[in-house]
């Protein structure tokens, strides 16, 4: 890893001395050191300095999926993650006749390992570098907030580029709110397989009404392995590929963990938002949230009727219904927390503090004094169209014919650019062949029924917009006007529906590619009727991009002081907000008094809680395999993986460990860096963490690794896997 000096403020900052309360941060590998008194008071009796190296042990094991952590448990390759993170795979090697989706999959051999389709890839971090100068450096002032954003995302492009060279996948990440940029280098492997996960009944027991929920009996977990060319190099799947050779794996640990022990996790988490200010905080518990709760529910009750009338639709929209049912639960939690559990309420006192203890000094009043109000005006901007801007992109979003008539008129338009880096981020050269392994993907969930029903679903919100944020294009194409009766609306929407599906061929694979290699000409040639849809819609598309980059640019000027000021004014160690870029968590397992009614929340989980749920239907089926290896458990037959001191096989456990989405499929280590389990879910009541964090109540849930073995040798009969991970 690469850690070079820095006199910035952040440099200072981030690796001060002083540790924060509780188990709160995501800190960047870099930080951990600085922790060490933190950590040797748990008891670690390890090298923190280890933790740092990205190429060592335990880091040099764990990898991203995009958008789920893994790591590497055998020599060859092998890759333990959530079953969550495997559905898509499972999803796109499915069919009714064969639904791997509920009945599970496990390769015998290595020549029945399943490829998990085009577009699924694991990336290995292999350095960090502080690139902060080269990002922000030497900006001119008099930029106007336009050209400002297009400067940085230049340098940005320079930077990756030059990185990519070496030939690695790299990226320019933003921390502490573009106060500091750091390039993260890493090895990326293209041919990834289905190795094993387990039935629905037990990867996804207790479904939806136990997710986010305590006490969990679930066995999320999901196994991969990624292959190399026959040079070892990494390569296109192919079927002479041979498995990848990692230089470090963890160890599987079969005792597992005991309440008290230290724990950490390793891993990729997605989004927080813990620096945002109070009324960017408050306007998600006021508008964002309820909004996304509203629609998803519709949309899922949508996709659960179509699935009902055919058991082919209700797989293609597996990975949707899973994705919406997961954001639904999370976004109900986090509005009860911020509204109902008080956490709104604190962060309004934290910026309080803030301004006052900016007020307080003449030095800190003109350095600071500017920001918060600066802040929410480009916020209060922003609120002007945002109902219609949401509504277009959920449109793109919603429809996979859309949305691809869409992507290849942008590829087209960039790539008749003679510079790559006059090309906007996202569509580069670097970026064409992931966007037209995407398009080939999507086929495996592509039906036309679904293509058009949650197109029109968004399309009926496009008809019900103000006067004033009308989406006027769609509008001229399907008749609508502002303030039509909702019967004549529906009416309007279902006519213009009903053309479009009869006038497009993109729900054919080959006509949707073709698209991919055409000059923009040729595609507002095709006449197809979603690329003439995708072109009408154009204009607003480029308009509101740049309306985004223009406010991104007036951001980019205020956002580091506000960040340098959060960070004078804590005085301490504070970690950057989670973006998806490798990150070290610490905490212990521990149960939780005074959960709610009453209810003590004990740190593990066992089989006795499975037995007692089961009723054979639904979300609590667990497998006829599973409940008579119970069984047989029970009858007297030994098991190395029972705990003493539960007297049964552990399943899940309890955790303080600070998670968020991304780090689903991130190990659990104890504090000799072994495997000890797979961490999957937070809890209900304290998901709002995200933006403010709850030191008291936040637990974190993970599968025990005995839970794991034990299904694997007495249930589905891994045992050769068993005996590669030893």
């Amino acid at each position: 890893m690469r850690t070079p000096n820095s006199s910035s403020f952040v440099a200072a900052a981030v690796l001060a001395a002083a540790v924060t309360a509780a188990d709160e941060g995501m800190w960047m590998p870099q930080q951990v050191p600085a922790l060490a008194d933190k950590l040797r008071a748990l008891g670690f009796a390890g090298d923190p300095q280890a933790f740092a190296d990205l190429t060592g042990q335990p880091m040099g094991a764990i990898v991203s999926l995009g958008n789920c952590t893994a790591s590497f448990v055998s020599p060859d390759g092998l890759l333990a993650t959530n079953h969550h993170c495997v559905v898509g795979s499972l999803q796109y090697n499915s069919t009714p006749e064969r639904n791997l989706l509920v009945d599970g999959f496990l390769a015998k051999t290595r020549a029945e390992e399943l490829w998990n389709g085009p577009g699924s890839k694991v990336w290995v971090t292999v350095s960090v570098e502080d690139v902060t100068d080269a990002i922000t450096g030497k900006l001119d002032p008099k930029l106007d907030d336009l050209r400002r954003q297009q400067l940085l995302e230049r340098r940005v492009k320079e930077r990756t580029a030059a990185c990519e060279a070496k030939g690695l996948r790299c990226r320019v990440a933003s921390f502490f709110e573009g106060l500091s940029y750091y390039e993260i280098a890493q090895l990326e492997l293209s041919d990834v397989r289905l190795v094993y996960a387990p039935a629905a009944g037990i990867g996804d027991f207790g479904g939806e009404t136990d997710n986010w929920r305590w006490p969990r009996h679930t066995g999320d977990w999901g196994f991969y392995r990624a292959y190399v060319g026959p040079d070892g190099k990494p390569a296109a799947h192919a079927k002479q590929n041979v498995p990848f050779k990692p230089q470090r794996w963890l160890k599987l640990q079969p005792a597992g963990v005991k309440e008290g022990d230290l724990v950490f996790v390793t891993g990729y988490p997605g989004t927080t938002r813990r620096l945002a200010t109070y009324g960017e905080v408050k306007d998600a518990a006021q508008w964002t949230f309820p909004r996304t709760i509203r629609t998803y529910q519709e949309q899922l009750d949508l996709l659960d009727a179509l699935g009902k009338q055919d058991p082919a639709l209700k797989i293609k929209a597996a990975s949707r219904v899973a994705g919406l049912n997961n954001t639904l639960t999370n976004r109900k939690g986090m509005l009860e927390g911020l509204v109902r559990g008080g956490l709104l309420a604190q962060k309004q006192a934290r910026e309080e503090r803030l301004a006052a203890w900016i007020a307080a000094d003449a030095a800190r009043q003109k350095e600071y004094g500017d920001v918060l109000p600066a802040l929410a005006a480009i916020e209060a901007e922003a609120h002007v169209t945002r109902e219609r801007d949401s509504v277009l992109a959920q449109l793109f979003g919603a429809s996979t014919l859309l949305g691809s008539a869409r992507s290849a008129r942008l590829v087209a338009l960039e790539r008749a650019k003679k510079l790559d880096v006059e090309r906007e981020l996202g569509y580069q050269e670097r970026d064409f062949p992931r966007i037209r392994e995407a398009l080939e993907r999507a086929q495996r969930a592509l039906d036309p029924r679904l293509d058009q029903a949650l197109l029109g679903y968004w399309m009926r919100h496009a008809a019900a917009l103000p006067a004033e944020q009308r989406i006027r294009e769609l509008d001229k194409l399907a008749g609508l006007t502002p303030g039509m009766a909702k019967a004549d609306s529906d009416a309007a929407v279902d006519a213009y529906l009903a053309r479009l599906m009869a006038g497009t061929k993109l729900a054919e694979q080959d006509a949707r590619m073709a698209l991919f290699d055409k000059t923009p000409a040729e595609i507002a040639a095709t006449r197809d009727s979603f690329v003439d849809l995708a072109l009408a819609l154009e204009p607003l598309d480029l308009q509101v991009r740049e309306a985004e980059k223009r406010r991104a640019g007036a951001a980019s000027r205020v956002r580091p002081r506000y960040a340098k000021a959060l960070l004078a004014e804590a005085g301490g160690l504070v970690a950057p907000d989670a973006n998806l870029t490798l990150r070290v968590t610490y905490g212990q397992v521990k149960a939780r008094a005074n959960a709610g009614d009453g209810v003590d929340w004990r740190a593990f989980t066992t089989l006795a809680g499975i037995e007692s749920k089961h009723t054979g239907e639904g979300e609590f089926d667990a497998p006829d395999a599973e409940l008579a290896a119970i069984q047989a458990l029970r009858a007297g037959k030994a098991s190395g993986y029972v705990a003493p001191e539960l007297g049964d096989v552990p399943v899940d456990f309890l955790t303080t460990l600070d998670i968020t989405g991304g780090n689903s499929g991130s190990p659990v280590l104890n504090g000799r860096g072994e495997f000890v389990g797979l961490i999957f879910d937070g809890t209900f009541d304290t998901v709002a963490s995200d933006y403010v964090f709850d030191a008291v109540r936040t637990r974190s849930i993970g599968a025990e690794v005995r839970y794991l073995l034990w299904t694997m040798t007495e249930v589905d009969g891994a045992h050769h896997l068993v005996e590669e991970m030893r």
